[in-house]
């Protein structure tokens, strides 16, 4: 019996003993909005219970509160009073007022991606990078992880909807890279909307993180991308399974959780730890050092000790891929969470191109939105964006080239090239490169001091522009008898005038002169020209002509009338080639005026600018100056004290001629734009309109319009310069760039491009030395052709009249039949002169009885 007695006793002992080793007690520290993971705590221990009989394992949980911590606190150390196993930190953060108790940190979210991704990004050298979760929780858990344990700038939200799409959008500068984390359906439903939202243009920027064993499929991708995701051997590892194939929806979170206490609960039973009462004062840390000890011995566990956070890990494989739309999935690198990153052997990731935002404003020939060839319609991009062509577009495209980056051209929303606003901000491209809307400008922006107040200027692309006046060329009135407008009507009537007198007074004096050929033949025994009142006129006509007027009269009173009428006409045909050739020479090279001064002294020609321009506000800033010069000068005359004579002029002694130029742009109405000026200056063809412009815009517009012709020299000279924000690093880099363009002549060429002066040589008129028109001299030959034409007209007249006087002739002088005797008879009577000549002999014709 007292054998039997013992038996017992030492059966119930070693039963108690045994109860007491079966018994742990976990205290869990959780947020306060993980209210899913008690029950996740549930199940794992009714599945530790389970995998090992006679073990029991019990639980209480503390939610935290971070914003009343004590509340917590008091809860714990009333807990660690009645017995507790280990406390294990379930929370995202660690817990501060826990500090000195033997608490054993872990995490069993997606912290252990988001630091592997962080790994990754380093190695890229990226500055940023925005990253999309799932839920708010996520984002307090990715912050934490990050801050302060990576040198990545980070934005990170819950989802993406079109708000934030579009903040997304905004942000400047623009995020390196984007990262979506989150379980499969999460990531694809995500960066579909990405896509919709277009934020996806860059290749390798977009980064999706994978925290399920859900297999991903690659085909929603549209740019190459990058893909970190847990190797599935992990799921087989946490199922115990060597070799197998994850089910669907498992749940990642839970497998941790069961693994993580099945570890902690052999653990403590091989280090024979039980219940162990403790107080919030002590400072009783033997349980995670026999742990760290145990641990440290095992290296082969799914677990591993983190001494920098003093966490209990699970290794997690990653697996991290690059994706390309016509190559797949390359895995890149394979590693541990325990592990440091490294890629692959043998790969390599392709460098990544620096992306900028680059500004500017349309403008001839700088940017001009580009037109489809077939439609004339503004081309666009694939997202809508509209596409440049122009000098500043060829020069942004080789910068990025020498450079190394890619780029997207960005507009103003407001403004133009920029100006100070009223708050002291600025719009337009100035006010984008201020606020870091954009990175560098490259536009037909003007350097000046109020601008460099506020961003920097690199060395300037294209030296001087300035303002400049076109002005259209006048339309020469084409006349075909151009060449008798030279002389006015009443020159003409006066030299036909002294032809005919000339004729007139040459007849007279050889009909009187008693010297003349007519009245002196015995002094001529030669045959001389008789000048009759027909041959006089024909004289004085044709002594205009090159050969003259042939053999001239022989007295010396008509040779010093033709003497004096030879010089008149020479006078006369030297003065109107010269004026004929200076006439039509002078019209050609004409212009109604040559410089500002000239413009702004007439009235005759009206003049505008494009209103709210540079150019007008040149003008206002100037009239502004000569107001304040003269208000200047004048209180210095009408104070004077001393030396008053110096100040004793008649005039005010400075030119005011930009307020007259003010008030005549006032008085024309500036146009709204650049195109409406030259089109209303192309109409006005008597070139009675003149606009005032920006030289580059109206050298290029006089290369496209052989109308249009410009008056004077540039005046108010700056230059065009790249711009970049204050401090920034790309201001070195542009420099050098730019630098090379000038000594490879890159920026000669792009000018040549754009103003290319040879287009000027299909104009008619291009070339101020060339030969008189046709249209010019075309009466010359009408009139010559018409001098042909009278001509046959006389010579018909001509055979007419011979022929009609000859038939006539012969009518009134029909032969009549003569007798014989009767001849005979008027012979005695015929003389000659005043002497007698008798006939000396006469032949008698048979038939007509008498021939001469």
């Amino acid at each position: 019996m007292e054998i039997y007695i013992l038996f017992i006793f030492i059966f119930l002992f070693n039963l108690c003993c045994v109860a007491s080793e079966a018994s742990l007690k976990y205290i869990f520290i959780l947020e306060k909005h993980d209210v899913d993971v008690p029950e996740q705590i549930a199940t794992a221990i009714k599945t530790i219970e389970k995998s090992k009989p006679g073990l029991r394992v019990s639980d209480d949980i503390i939610f935290l509160d971070r914003e009343n911590e004590e509340d917590a606190y008091n809860q714990l150390c009333s807990s660690l009073s009645k017995g507790v196993s280990s406390i294990i930190d379930l929370s995202w953060a660690s817990w501060e007022m826990g500090s000195g108790l033997p608490i054993i940190r872990s995490t069993l979210d997606s912290q252990d991606l988001i630091t592997a991704m962080n790994s990754y990004l380093e190695s890229r050298n990226a500055t940023d990078a925005a990253i999309l979760v799932q839920s708010e929780n996520d984002v307090d858990r990715t912050l934490y992880t990050l801050l302060g344990r990576s040198n990545v700038r980070v934005w990170v939200n819950s989802g993406l909807t079109r708000d934030s799409a579009r903040s997304l959008s905004r942000m400047r500068p623009d995020p390196s890279f984007y990262i979506i984390a989150g379980d499969r359906n999460f990531v694809t439903r995500t960066y579909k909307r990405a896509v919709k939202e277009k934020l996806v243009r860059r290749d390798y920027r977009w980064n999706l993180v994978i925290n399920d064993y859900e297999s991903f499929d690659p085909a929603v991708l549209v740019l190459p991308s990058v893909i970190l995701q847990i190797d599935t051997n992990e799921c087989c590892k946490l199922m115990g399974v060597s070799d197998c194939t994850c089910p669907t929806n498992t749940q990642r979170k839970q497998l941790i959780l069961t693994n993580l206490l099945q570890y902690i609960s052999e653990t403590l039973i091989k280090l024979n730890v039980g219940l162990t009462k403790m107080t919030c004062n002590e400072n009783n840390n033997d349980t995670i050092d026999q742990i760290v000890m145990f641990q440290n011995g095992g290296n082969e566990s799914m677990f591993y000790w983190n001494d920098e956070d003093s966490s209990l890990n699970l290794r997690t494989p990653f697996i991290l891929s690059t994706f390309k739309p016509n190559e797949g999935l390359q895995r890149a690198a394979s590693w541990s969470s325990n592990e440091e990153y490294k890629t692959l052997p043998g790969f390599e990731f392709e460098p990544l191109r620096d992306f900028f935002r680059i500004g500017t404003y349309p403008a001839v020939p700088w940017t001009l939105p580009k037109l489809d060839p077939v439609t004339g319609d503004a081309m666009h991009t694939e997202d809508g964006q509209p596409m440049y062509e122009g000098y500043c577009v060829d020069l942004i495209e080789k910068i990025a080239e020498e450079m190394g980056f890619d780029y997207e051209i960005i507009t103003p929303r407001t403004g133009d090239f920029g100006k100070r606003l009223p708050n002291g901000t600025w719009d337009g491209v100035v006010g984008d490169l201020m606020t870091g809307e954009t990175d560098i400008a490259i536009s037909a922006l003007t350097m000046t001091a109020e601008r460099e107040e506020v961003i920097d200027f690199v060395a300037p692309y294209f030296e001087q522009t300035g303002i400049l006046i076109v002005i259209r060329k006048p339309i020469r009135k084409t006349s075909l008898f151009k060449f008798m407008t030279v002389l006015r009507t009443e020159v003409w009537l006066s030299i036909v005038a002294a032809l005919l007198l000339t004729g007139l007074m040459i007849w007279l004096l050889e009909k009187y002169s008693p010297y003349s050929a007519r009245n002196n033949p015995g002094a001529y025994p030669y045959p001389c020209r008789e000048f009759t009142l027909k041959e006089s006129f024909w004289f004085a006509l044709t002594s205009f002509t090159p050969q003259g007027g042939g053999e001239a009269p022989k007295a010396l009173s008509g040779r010093t009338l033709v003497a004096a009428y030879w010089l008149f006409v020479v006078l006369m045909l030297a003065t109107f080639t010269a004026n004929l050739a200076a006439f039509l020479t002078v019209e050609r090279m004409q212009t109604p005026v040559s410089s500002l001064e000239q413009l702004a002294r007439q009235s005759r020609i009206n003049y505008t600018v494009v209103e709210s321009s540079t150019v007008h506000q040149y003008f206002i800033n100037m009239k502004f100056a000569e107001d304040t010069l003269y208000r200047v000068w004048k209180e210095i005359t009408l104070n004077a004290t001393s030396d008053q004579a110096q100040y004793r002029v008649w005039d005010y002694p400075i030119r005011e001629q930009y307020g007259h130029i003010l008030l005549a742009i006032n008085a024309s109405g500036p146009v709204p734009d650049a195109k409406t000026g030259f089109r209303q200056v192309n109409e006005h063809t008597e070139a009675d309109f003149a606009f005032i412009h920006d030289s580059a815009e109206v050298k290029y517009e006089i290369t496209r319009n052989c109308n249009l012709t410009e008056v004077g020299d540039i005046f108010a000279e700056q230059p065009y310069a790249i711009a970049v924000q204050q401090g920034s690093r790309l201001q070195e880099d542009l420099s050098r760039t730019l630098l090379d363009l000038q000594k490879e002549r890159y920026l000669e060429q792009l000018a040549s491009k754009y103003w290319n002066e040879t287009a000027r040589q299909t104009c008619p008129d291009a070339d101020e030395s060339e030969g008189i028109s046709l249209e010019s001299l075309g009466g010359v030959f009408i009139a010559t052709l018409f001098g042909l034409g009278l001509a046959m007209i006389t010579l018909a007249w001509e055979v007419f009249y011979y022929k009609r006087k000859e038939n006539k002739v012969n009518v009134l002088e029909k032969p009549k039949k003569i007798a014989f005797s009767k001849v005979r008879k008027r012979r005695d009577q015929v003389t000659f002169g005043d002497t007698f000549k008798p006939v000396s002999h006469i032949k008698v014709n048979p038939k007509n009885d008498y021939i001469p």
